[in-house]
């Protein structure tokens, strides 16, 4: 009997960090309802994720024995270097919006507990998403990410647009889940499996199939919602402008990595990708993401929606490297997506930071509050340029090393034309990125309705934005180790 309760426990030895985040969900659970408390319920969020994290790390340098994976879970989900990989990154994100979230939630009256809650259990959710090997894994992973969402969304019910926000999240994304799930129930009445490998293997014998195609285009016109790819990318601008500056942060990295991981698993898996149909539906939603998001940035007046635009051009990016490297997406699109999640929390991190002590008057989100920044705030206006120019992809960023191995590996497979859009959209972002650039060099105000706290730098908050801008930097003069680490990404 001892035996088999051991041969359990070590089968459930891969999941130990996912496990550890359900144990923090329960335990932060039991602390709201004995007494509420900010810092408590904050302080148990950091530790839990702590401790799953530096159990991932355990695992990743060999320090901890991994056992095998048990035969039923092994069937769902799969622990293996891609997912360990795009684990890490969840989990780091994760803690730096967990943190933003308590210095944006120290000056609100209501209760602030429950948003640590919904960001255990969609982080729950996205540790999932990155292992899932099966239809039925997918959805509810999917589904674990996103439902908390919908109160994070709305959390700060009493502003208008973050209501807005969460019932326009609500409706479309319900929307997306119906259109995904039909596209399952397709692939399944012509393939007769819900997991991934077994696609592939009879795929050569339905490759014209009309209904395995259709299905294959409704579920990734699903996974193209959930990614705010074009033409399913209208509700982005709306919802970073309405969401809670660290819930914006969290929609644009956690959300985003869990996504991106999940489709390439599933594409590379199933074997969907060599279909000539499902190429040519990524290169169209690529080619009109990169254009309708970076064109329509550049009207924007309004820091987070032009985030949001600028998000939907990055998922282009991603998508022409999956599309163009198939095999080799895991590692480059894993890489890609780290960078980008670590920029968009230091770019939503300085929004936190502004917007926090004015809580009630609203957030500093219109570039107007901005003007003039760096002749009272010089290190956090270092912070902002930092990711501007990384998102850019201007040298001595990580952003120019995974724009450079984008270009690069599209290339190499000879995908010109996409390779020329990456350059396109990045000649169009880099004008309305200098714009949010020159906006902070200007004279500043007389009235300055918005300003970050003396002491930023020193708070838990300004901490975790300073490492991230330090990363990088890093990362961009010294790539090394980040192109290493990103290798280690492989489904195989």
């Amino acid at each position: 009997m001892n035996e088999f309760v051991m041969s359990d426990l070590m089968g459930l030895m891969p999941y130990a960090p996912i496990i550890a985040v359900v144990l923090t969900i329960l335990v932060v659970m039991i602390a709201i309802t004995v007494k509420r408390s900010h810092i408590v319920t904050a302080a148990l969020t950091m530790i839990g994720l702590n401790v799953s994290l530096v159990l991932l790390l355990l695992q990743i340098f060999g320090l901890v024995d991994m056992g095998s994976t048990l035969p039923t879970a092994d069937q769902l989900f799969v622990v293996d270097n891609f997912a360990r990989f795009n684990m890490l990154i969840v989990l780091v994100c994760a803690l730096a919006c967990s943190t933003l979230s308590y210095a944006y939630l120290s000056t609100l009256r209501d209760n602030k507990d429950e948003l640590y809650l919904l960001m255990l259990l969609s982080t729950a959710g996205a540790l999932l998403m990155v292992c899932a090997q099966h239809m039925a894994s997918f959805f509810m992973s999917l589904e674990l990410l996103s439902v908390p969402l919908y109160g994070m969304l709305a959390y700060t019910y009493l502003r208008e647009r973050s209501l807005e926000s969460g019932l326009k999240y609500l409706v479309l994304s319900a929307t997306a889940s119906a259109t995904l799930l039909m596209g399952m129930a397709f692939i399944y009445a012509e393939v007769g499996s819900l997991a991934f490998r077994p696609i592939s293997a009879v795929l050569p014998q339905l490759f014209g199939s009309p209904i395995l195609i259709l299905g294959a285009a409704m579920m990734l016109f699903g996974v193209a919602f959930k990614l705010s790819a074009a033409p399913f990318h209208a509700w982005t601008p709306d919802v970073y402008e309405g969401a809670p500056a660290p819930v914006a942060t969290y929609l644009a990295s956690v959300s985003k990595v869990a996504i991106v991981a999940l489709a390439i698993r599933f594409l590379l898996d199933t074997s969907l990708l060599a279909l000539p149909s499902v190429q040519l539906l990524l290169t169209v939603m690529a080619c009109l993401s990169i254009l309708a998001g970076n064109l329509l940035a550049v009207r924007q007046n309004n820091v987070k929606r032009l985030l949001g635009y600028s998000s939907i051009a990055h998922m282009g990016y991603v998508l022409i490297i999956i599309v163009s490297a198939a095999g080799a997406a895991t590692s480059i699109g894993s890489m890609y997506m780290a960078v980008y999640a670590f920029t968009s929390i230091g770019a939503f991190g300085v929004v936190t930071l502004m917007s926090s002590p004015y809580r009630p008057t609203g957030e500093a989100d219109d570039l107007v509050h901005y003007q003039g920044l760096f002749w009272r705030r010089p290190i956090l206006t270092a912070v902002m340029t930092i990711m501007m120019l990384s998102l850019a992809g201007v040298p001595l960023t990580a952003g120019l090393i995974t724009k450079l191995f984008a270009i690069l590996t599209v290339v190499q497979f000879g995908h010109w034309f996409l390779a020329a859009m990456i350059i396109l959209g990045s000649a169009i972002g880099l004008f309305y990125y200098l714009r949010v650039m020159l906006t902070l060099f200007k004279r500043p105000k007389a009235f300055i309705e918005f300003d970050v706290n003396k002491a930023w730098a020193g708070r838990l908050g300004g901490i975790m934005i300073l490492t991230v801008t330090a990363m990088i930097l890093v990362f961009g003069v010294w790539p090394a180790k980040l192109i290493e680490w990103s290798a280690l990404a492989s489904i195989w």
